[in-house]
């Protein structure tokens, strides 16, 4: 017998936040996410995204025994804007049971259809662009980045058995950071400087990000607005997730283009990689988790991309070359070996594009899935 419970308690959130960590506690690729950050982004006076997405969590129980979870999402902004009727799921873990996944995944259509009538549910997919999306289907080997989903290869069958079908995948790749000046891009770099009078900025502390930092989402929201699943961000959703980057952020990986007028053409933003020091600290960084990141913050080999976006006036100009022509002299500086580019929509041509004169690998797949709610 599976029984469906709505978390509503403080104890039950914490038992949803720490299920994870209890089924991929053996698992060398699965990074925990940090349990503070999980608890706030459910939390509607904590998450200025709560404006416009409604969201319920559910915990599943056979014979007594915690064995999965998930949350349902409604995103009335893109609903409203893209004329659709859909309920998300995210945060979906489970035994490998298909019957406690068809539980979980009835709840939140239940919750879809009979809250609004809605007619599709998609995931896993988020509260916003920065949040953990796509469902891990290849890749499992492969340590987690701090920002992506892991999930057991199980889920991928679960979810096909149910119904569920393709709507989009994302790629990720692993880069061989280059040990010397790849020349060609040097000289696109130059070709854009002159052409274009584009000229790079690196703040000197984290101080100089606020100088910069809507005018630059200004750039993402605008870049990224006809990419799937994307709503721009407002002021205050923003805020909300530089806050929990900024004390991560090294001003080394932070490049901004501006162009002759002084407006931001384009923008770069990569971290250290993050993924030994989490997966340490069990999604905790108190009492000493800190001092592991920050360990980890002054010592590592591995980059992640964060954020890359070229303003759509200023795209096919050459911008990101003077990016990567500086990246690729900090790389060399802090003697980096790789650089994992995060999940890329598999049909943006261009964004895949940009890592033509790198070494790759395509390492990692994932998938949001879709299905019609049937009553």
């Amino acid at each position: 017998m599976i029984e469906i419970k709505i978390v509503k308690t403080k104890r039950e959130g914490h038992l949803f936040t720490n299920f994870p960590n209890k089924l991929y506690k053996n698992v060398e690729s699965f990074v925990p996410a940090l349990s503070m950050d999980e608890n706030n982004i459910f939390n509607p006076k904590k998450n200025p995204a709560s404006d416009y997405v409604e969201s319920i969590r559910f915990l599943a129980y056979k014979n007594n025994k915690l064995v999965g979870r998930v949350a349902g999402l409604i995103n009335h902004k893109i609903n409203y804007e893209s004329n659709k009727r859909q309920v998300r799921f995210t945060r979906l873990d489970m035994i490998d049971d298909v019957e406690v996944t068809k539980a979980l995944l009835k709840a939140v259509e239940d919750w879809g259809y009979e809250k609004f009538g809605l007619s599709e549910i998609i995931g896993p997919i988020g509260f916003t662009d920065f949040d953990r999306q796509g469902m891990l289907v290849e890749g499992f080997e492969y340590i987690n980045l701090i920002i992506t989903i892991y999930n057991h290869p199980y889920y991928k069958d679960h979810l096909e058995q149910l119904g569920f079908i393709k709507d989009v995948d994302w790629l990720e790749k692993r880069i061989s950071w280059p040990t010397e000046m790849n020349e060609k891009v040097s000289r696109g770099a130059d070709i854009v400087r002159k052409r274009f009078g584009y000229r790079l900025y690196k703040p000197e502390n984290k101080k100089d990000i606020n100088n910069f930092v809507y005018e630059a989402f200004d750039v993402y929201n605008e870049s990224f607005k006809q990419l799937y699943g994307f709503f721009p961000m407002p002021q205050n959703v923003i805020d909300f997730y530089v806050n929990q980057a900024i004390g991560l952020v090294n001003t080394d990986w932070i490049w901004v283009v501006y162009d002759k007028e002084d407006n931001i053409a384009g923008f770069g933003v990569v971290l250290p990689s993050l993924s030994q020091s989490f997966k340490k600290n069990n999604g905790k960084l108190f009492p000493f988790g800190w001092l592991r990141v920050l360990k980890n913050l002054k010592k590592y080999d591995t980059i992640d991309f964060y954020f890359i976006a070229v303003d759509p006036k200023h795209q096919g100009k050459g911008v990101l070359a003077l990016i990567f022509e500086d990246g690729i002299k900090t790389g060399i500086k802090h003697g980096i070996k790789y650089a994992e580019t995060g999940p890329e929509l598999e049909l943006n041509l261009a964004i895949h594009a940009q890592w033509k004169e790198f070494d790759f690998i395509e390492h990692k797949r994932r998938r949001c899935y879709i299905k019609e709610i049937k009553r």
